[in-house]
């Protein structure tokens, strides 16, 4: 199915300001977003201040763009901006012919397919340890005998019924067992979380990284910065990687923009590093704008 494209500007800046000057730095930025099957970047620029000594481009192992930047002047603030321009034409998942398939059938066709995404996506990764109680999770939803479309829908819609979304609750350390006991988590853990099911019961998934449209209600001007990073899950079917938001309890479509992929957060973090500094204290700051442009 063909659908209208959407194009859009992306605008993702971090900040670091810190109480004594910082000595150096070296980060790994993923904030370029990636071209895909149904994502074109247009344009993408990475600015950084102050000016660093090095900032060069490369791709990491699951082809993402990654952003390599050394800074050696003594500063007390460190900015990070990315603004890219993509176009997104993403088509509705084809449920009908999901449904052609159970979920055993799906695991026995992925089972056929490249060794690396089974590898890559089909094993227990760092933030995503597969124990009984993810395995006994996954079994409500994702039954051998159902049609994997279904169980599709059936796993965004369980997650959205049995966890509810509260920022601080959980960490980047907070595990699959301790979110399934607190019931409550943001995109990031309930990713996760799909990602173990769908291991669990031998579908290769992988977790993405990036932006989803947002607008404010009715009468309300959208607040500048006020957009966030958002995660989901894209599971390897017969018809080709699905992708599905289990935070939101839908699939995904062309809001969605893609910036990166890997086995779990840990492999698509925006930006992190080392750096060199007698500071006491330091603070984070990330701003994050989606707009809508129009397309020619």
């Amino acid at each position: 199915m063909t659908v209208p494209p959407r194009r859009y500007r992306v605008r993702h800046v971090t900040s670091y300001t810190y109480d004594e000057e910082l000595e150096a730095c070296y980060n790994r930025g993923l904030l370029r977003p990636r071209d895909t099957e149904h994502q074109l970047v247009l344009s993408s620029q990475v600015q950084v201040s102050p000016q660093p000594e090095l900032l060069t481009e490369h791709q990491d192992y699951f082809g993402n763009h990654s952003v390599y930047l050394e800074l050696r002047t003594p500063t007390t603030q460190l900015v990070v901006a990315a603004e890219s321009v993509v176009e997104v034409s993403w088509p509705p998942p084809d449920l009908d012919g999901l449904n052609r398939w159970t979920v055993a059938e799906a695991v026995a066709f992925g089972a056929a397919t490249d060794p690396l995404d089974l590898a890559d996506f089909g094993l227990p990764s760092p933030m995503v340890c597969i124990d009984a109680t993810v395995g006994e999770y996954a079994a409500t939803v994702l039954r051998p005998d159902a049609r994997l479309g279904e169980a599709l829908v059936a796993l965004n819609a369980a997650i959205g019924a049995d966890f509810s979304y509260a920022k601080g609750v959980t960490s980047v350390r907070t595990t699959l067992a301790e979110l399934l006991e607190l019931r409550q988590g943001v995109c990031q853990d309930f990713a996760q979380l799909a990602i173990g099911c769908l291991r669990a019961v031998g579908l290769p998934a992988r977790y993405v990284s990036g932006y989803l449209e947002t607008t404010p209600p009715p009468g309300r001007e959208k607040l500048r910065g006020a957009d966030a990073t958002h995660a989901w899950v894209s599971v390897l079917t017969p018809l080709g990687w699905v992708d599905l938001d289990p935070t939101n309890g839908q699939f995904v479509d062309s809001a969605y923009i893609v910036t990166a992929w890997g086995r779990d957060f840990s492999d698509v973090s925006p930006l992190r590093g080392v750096v060199f500094t007698e500071a006491a204290n330091s603070s984070l700051s990330v701003e994050v704008d989606v707009e809508p442009i129009p397309v020619p």
